[in-house]
């Protein structure tokens, strides 16, 4: 087994890149080796800081302003990148929102842009790079959903329903991928301490964190190391499954 870095010489795309989770995902998939572009709604502030941190630490990491909810931009983006590097060998598509509300209260617009970012996005960045990767017969993909996919939450329907909805298209676009030797994957993360989570952990943070089996919130990192493992040759043999990377949240 290599001792080197996990991703050396790899490209590797991430939506939603400049904060968070999808943050730490750069970071992580930078340090080990990959050439790391990530695409970044509007947040320039964020997106300039991600850069920043990772020249700091002399990674690989560059950026494009995309909103995956268009579609030519989203294909521009990656022909873009597939050019530059000759290849995409991964894609994380880790862009998404939230707009918590009962479902009494929940406006056409906050179900519409939850799934509308979370899912038609999802399709959006994968139409344009999957045909360079089947053209290698080589890549790994990994979508982030959430423990809400499969467990719910109260004032979370439109999210939860996008979430579901991601864990079935990666069982789904899994087999019909299998045959061009591209692995597609999930990670669904429970309650991580980003800015996205803030307002559950300031209104109900301790009954959430008491029914964590491991007693703690998640961090960025913990997610990222999950993402590490699809995107690396140490997941060769897994396809089309949902890691749940949530401190034992999903069971209690």
């Amino acid at each position: 087994m290599s001792t080197g870095p996990l991703l050396q010489d790899q490209t590797a795309v991430v939506t939603g890149g400049s904060r968070g989770i999808g943050r730490s995902i750069v970071l992580t998939l930078a340090s080990q080796g990959a050439k790391v572009t990530f695409l970044y709604c509007s947040n320039q502030v964020a997106a300039d800081h991600t850069l920043k941190e990772a020249a700091d630490l002399g990674l690989n990491v560059e950026a494009k302003q995309v909103d995956v909810r268009d579609a030519a931009a989203c294909e521009e983006a990656v022909e873009e990148i597939a050019e530059q590097n000759d290849k995409i060998d991964i894609l994380v598509n880790s862009a998404g929102i939230i707009r918590d509300n009962i479902l009494g209260l929940l406006s056409k617009e906050d179900v519409e842009e939850v799934l509308t970012t979370n899912v038609i996005g999802v399709f959006n960045i994968l139409r344009p790079v999957i045909p360079f990767m089947v053209s290698r017969r080589k890549g790994k993909i990994i979508n982030i959903s959430s423990v809400a996919g499969e467990k719910g939450g109260r004032g979370q329907t439109n999210y939860a329903a996008s979430k579901g909805a991601i864990n079935a298209l990666t069982k789904a676009l899994a087999v019909e991928l299998a045959p061009r030797n591209i692995r597609v994957n999930c990670v669904a993360p429970g309650v991580i301490e980003t800015e996205m989570s803030e307002t559950i952990r300031q209104q109900a943070g301790d009954v959430v964190q008491s029914r964590i089996l491991l007693g703690r919130f998640g961090q960025p990192e913990d997610v990222a190391n999950a993402v590490l493992f699809f995107a690396s040759g140490l997941s060769d043999y897994i396809t089309g499954q949902v890691l749940h990377v949530d401190g034992g949240f999903k069971m209690s």
